[in-house]
């Protein structure tokens, strides 16, 4: 009777094991596709940008990329927090689940200043 129950415990613990390597792989697979999005629309901002001699020009598209590249890593931290989220409440993980709102938080913040920085300049 006690051998039923342990392979019973251990055969739901490795099905377990499974489900959790296939979500590690598809939060891996997503971050890096949101990662990638993000470097390209760096990269495309940074193009559009008109490299002349230091003029006044040159300093306000030097500060509107780097309001971007901030808005961009805000954005990215964002999502990176909601994918701990998800896997701390996935895992049962109390740290897990922190970390995610403290990045979640972070992200937010990052995103929301660039934003309000926009509005008032």
């Amino acid at each position: 009777m006690n051998i039923a129950k342990v392979s019973k415990k251990a055969e739901s613990s490795l099905v377990q094991s499974n489900r959790t390597k296939a979500a590690k792989k598809a939060i891996v697979m997503v971050v890096s596709a949101v990662s990638l999005v993000s470097i390209a629309a760096i990269g495309a901002s940074a193009v559009s940008v008109n490299f002349s001699p230091i003029t006044a020009d040159f300093k306000s598209e030097s500060i509107k990329v780097l309001k971007n590249v901030i808005k961009y890593v805000g954005a990215g931290v964002g999502v990176w927090g909601v994918v701990n989220l998800i896997e701390g409440y996935g895992n049962d993980n109390a740290g897990a689940k922190s970390q995610g709102i403290k990045q979640l938080v972070a992200g937010v913040a990052l995103f929301g200043a660039t934003s309000l920085a926009d509005s008032i300049f």
